[in-house]
This record gives structure tokens, C-alpha cells and sequence, in this order.
């Protein structure tokens, strides 16, 4: 009994695996895209797959061929499998460069890398390779009826790094690492200086630079005082309406404030020194 369930067993693995592979059938690169293509209208997406694939067997070369590359494509994006997508139209743009959908192949390559952007607070590769995708197709087709999109998509995207990297500034801030801190907002302002982030962040760095050269030595309390006085100055000059301006201005005066002492102490032990024989 037990040999006749083991080779029960065998025989429906090996009915199943000839099911499987008598599944795409097809004569030529012709008929392997027709019936991919009739599957995908059907949104049987995993059947197209193997279809679309089928007419590879007959060469890159072959008049159905771009066309099965980039609705391969498709069906990987339509079956939520961004990564997979990403990889097929990338490879439609290195095989097929003359070809007439080249533009939107570019498009949806960045889009897929979009759809896989996480939250903010994870891992930002996939965002960053949105961006970078988005800008060679808004570069190389400035014309092309996808580019209001994809320049909204990337000041979305750079939102979310913009405001990565703010959060990290208030982190150090927190833990009273100002100096970590007033760069990190600098860096905010100027690398994405189109962005939400870019004034408060500005703002933000006044602040900072003020708690960080009152904690400084004092030989090097006045460059530091006057970080934040040229923050505030680009701040004014850049974003004369920011909501953000008033308290840097606090923070302005208390700036101007120490390091006219400072100045003015300097000035005295000078003309001490000098009136010293």
C-alpha cells in the first residue's frame, strides 16, 4: 500500500509539471504576442507573463519583440510587482532605444521605483532612485505628456527627504548635540531648497548656532554667532514670508547681541595690550 501512495504521489507531480509546460503553447513570435496580449485584456497577468516570454524564444530581434518586452513590463507593474517591472523596462530602454515608446518605458521605470517609496522614517534608496529616474526622463524628453506628473512626483519625493533629514536635525537638537545639529539643517536648506522643510529648517539652524557657540570656548564663539547671523540673513532674503521668520529674529538679535560683546571685549584687551610698556 505504501508503494502504491508513493508512486500515486509521482504520477500526479509528473501530470502536473506536463500540465504546466504544455500551458504556452505557441508556433511563432507572432501568435506567443497575440495570445499574451489577449491575456492581458483579460488581466490574466501571470498567463501574459508567460506568453510575453514565449516570443523571446524566437530572438530580440523579431518584430513582436519590443512590444512583448514593454507590456511584460506592464504586467509585472499591473500585478503590483514594482521592483520586477522596474528591471523589464529598463531593459526595454538598454534593447530597444529607436523604438517609439521609449519615453513612456522611461516614465514608468521611475514610477515603479515612486510606487516603492516607503515612509519617510525607513530606508530611502527607492526614493532616491525615483528622483534620479524621473530627472533623466524630464532631461531627455521635455516634451512628453508625462513631465508635469513626474515634476510633482519628485517634489514629492524630495518632501519626504527633506523632511528625513529635518527630523534628524531635531534629534540632535533633543539631545543637545547643536553642532550636529546646525549642520544637519543647513544641509536641509541646501539640498533641497525647494522644498517645505527649506525655511524652517533655515530658522531652525539660527537656533542652533546660537546654542552651539554659547557652549563653545571662547575663542570660538564669535564665527559661531556669526553662522547664525548669515542663516538668518538667507532666511530674510530667501523667504521674506516664512511663518518661521519672527522667532529667528529672536534668535537673530540675541546673536548680534553676544558678539558685540565679545567684539567690544576684544577691543579692550587690544587696547590694554597696546597701552601696556
Amino acid at each position: 500500500m505504501r508503494y502504491l501512495l508513493f508512486g500515486a504521489v509521482v504520477c500526479s507531480v509528473l501530470l502536473a509539471g506536463c500540465s504546466g509546460s504544455q500551458r504556452v503553447t505557441h508556433s511563432s513570435a507572432e501568435q506567443a504576442y497575440q495570445k499574451g496580449m489577449e491575456l492581458y485584456e483579460e488581466e490574466e497577468y501571470e498567463e501574459a507573463i508567460d506568453y510575453f516570454r514565449g516570443v523571446f524564444e524566437y530572438g530580440r530581434g523579431t518584430d513582436e519583440a519590443p512590444d512583448a518586452q514593454f507590456y511584460l513590463a506592464r504586467a509585472h507593474e499591473e500585478r503590483g510587482e514594482h521592483l520586477l517591472a522596474a528591471t523589464e523596462y529598463n531593459r526595454f530602454t538598454q534593447l530597444y532605444r529607436n523604438n517609439v515608446r521609449l519615453p513612456e518605458a522611461e516614465y514608468r521605470r521611475a514610477l515603479m521605483y515612486y510606487k516603492e517609496s516607503p515612509h519617510y522614517k525607513l530606508d530611502q534608496t527607492d526614493t532616491e532612485q525615483a528622483i534620479s529616474n524621473f530627472q533623466l526622463y524630464m532631461q531627455r524628453y521635455p516634451n512628453h505628456e508625462k513631465v508635469s506628473d513626474a515634476e510633482e512626483k519628485v517634489l514629492e519625493l524630495r518632501n519626504k527627504l527633506s523632511r528625513k533629514q529635518f527630523e534628524a536635525g531635531e534629534l540632535y537638537e533633543r539631545r543637545r548635540m547643536y553642532r550636529a545639529a546646525a549642520y544637519t539643517y543647513e544641509e536641509v536648506f541646501d539640498q533641497y531648497p525647494d522644498t517645505d522643510y527649506a525655511d524652517r529648517a533655515l530658522a531652525a539652524s539660527v537656533r542652533t548656532y546660537v546654542e552651539y557657540a554659547a557652549m563653545s570656548v571662547p575663542q570660538r564663539q564669535a564665527e559661531r554667532f556669526e553662522s547664525a547671523i548669515e542663516n538668518y540673513n538667507r532666511l530674510a532674503q530667501v523667504f521674506p514670508d516664512s511663518p518661521h521668520l519672527r522667532e529667528a529674529e529672536r534668535q537673530y538679535e540675541r546673536a548680534q547681541e553676544r558678539l558685540e560683546r565679545i567684539e567690544a571685549r576684544e577691543s579692550d584687551e587690544d587696547q590694554i595690550a597696546q597701552d601696556t610698556p
